[in-house]
């Protein structure tokens, strides 16, 4: 049995964001994004939400079969890898969306990807989403 994993995304636009994106960040991940170092989209999702997407991160990457199989929601480009490299730059860009059904921004690229997803599957395959329920 193969399985996928969806995780719901971390919010871009709040506090932690303000803090990893700052001038005055003294903390390793601050300073490796401000030098311009791409880091994995989990790394940062995992920092913006602290413990919910961590645990949600290090679950799927102890049962999924491989990296490629663990999937971020992401606010402005679908279903992405965990393992993704983002700059601050991708950083501001998923701030300036609203994770809102309503919003073409992010549900375009989302039902996009789940479309492309839907095609892949097999009988052997389980999607897993690792979110919340009562949200739209």
């Amino acid at each position: 049995m193969t399985r996928t994993f969806l995780l719901s995304p971390a919010y871009a636009g709040g506090r932690r964001a303000q803090m990893l994106l700052s001038e005055r960040a003294k903390f390793p991940l601050a300073q490796r994004l401000r030098a311009g170092e791409a880091v994995s989209l989990g790394e940062v999702f995992a920092f913006l939400s602290g413990l919910y997407f961590r645990g949600k991160l290090a679950y799927a990457n102890t049962f999924a079969s491989d990296f490629e199989r663990v999937l971020v929601i992401t606010p402005t480009r679908g279903l992405v890898p965990a393992q993704m490299l983002v700059t601050s730059a991708d950083l501001r860009e998923f701030a300036e969306v609203d994770i809102a059904a309503d919003d073409p921004r992010y549900r375009k690229p989302f039902e996009r990807d789940l479309r492309r997803l839907g095609k892949r599957l097999t009988p052997e395959c389980d999607v897993v989403l690792l979110g919340s329920i009562a949200t739209g």
